[in-house]
Formats: structure tokens, C-alpha cells, sequence
């Protein structure tokens, strides 16, 4: 397992934060991983809610089912899976005066052959959470 986690904060009030972040298709704009991320489902967001993300990872080009699998008021959990890892975002919120603080805790859970590569793979991914340390405070901030 590959483990990443972070801690940001915006200016941006926590409600505002949780309910832009609960629509995965927002990863486009936050994560410099994603090339598209588009809903699979209708109706509200909320648990059960599905996307297809195809992110980008050392030039290859790797498509996961995303679900939201928890929603609450302070946190938002995603799973992503594919035939060879399962993804879990765990996304929980604080509020700090007028803004949030965030903690983002990725975590990489391969299969098969391809735990083997797991320990080869940390550092290329603690860079992606370095990139989501700058981009994700700059997009927050921009909604407010």
C-alpha cells in the first residue's frame, strides 16, 4: 500500500469547500493527476454517486470507477478501483476562523503483480500530493 497525506488550508468557508469537493468531476481543476473525470450517475450528489476518472501516471494513462462513500458534514471519502489498485480518498474538514483546514489522506492499495512495484511508486506519488499541496489551496481560494 502507498500512503500520501496532506494538510492545506483556504480561505474558503468549510460548507462551501465540502460541497464544491463532493462533485469528484472538480478533480479536473484540482488534481494535476486527472485528465477528465466526468459523473456516471444522475440525481443529487451524495453517497453512492459514481465517476470515471482517467488520471495520467508516469505517461500511461490509467481509467478508475470513483464512488463517494461518505458524506457528512466535515468529511468526504471516494473510492476508486480498477482491476489492479483500489484508490480511497479521505478528505476531512476543519474550520479555522473563516476558512478550512483540509487533510487529504490518499491511499493506494494495489493488486497482483503490481504490489510489487508499490514500494518503486511512493515518491512519484508523494510528488502528485506536493502538486495537490499547491493546487488545491489556489482553486479553493478562488471560490471565494
Amino acid at each position: 500500500m502507498v500512503a500520501v497525506q496532506r494538510v492545506v488550508r483556504t480561505r474558503t468557508p468549510l460548507e462551501s469547500v465540502v460541497s464544491y469537493l463532493a462533485d469528484f468531476s472538480h478533480a479536473e481543476q484540482w488534481d494535476p493527476g486527472t485528465k477528465s473525470c466526468e459523473r456516471l450517475d444522475s440525481g443529487p450528489l451524495g453517497e453512492g454517486s459514481t465517476w470515471r476518472n482517467v488520471s495520467v501516471f508516469r505517461g500511461n494513462e490509467t481509467e478508475l470507477t470513483y464512488t463517494l462513500v461518505t458524506r457528512t458534514a466535515d468529511r468526504l471519502v471516494f473510492r476508486g478501483e480498477n482491476r489492479t489498485v483500489t484508490s480511497t480518498d479521505d478528505l476531512q474538514f476543519t474550520a479555522v476562523g473563516g476558512g478550512t483546514e483540509i487533510t487529504y489522506a490518499a491511499n493506494l492499495d494495489f493488486h497482483g503483480v503490481a504490489k510489487l512495484a508499490a514500494p518503486f511508486l511512493k515518491a512519484e506519488f508523494e510528488r502528485l500530493g506536493d502538486e495537490v499541496e499547491r493546487t488545491l489551496p489556489a482553486v479553493l481560494d478562488g471560490l471565494s
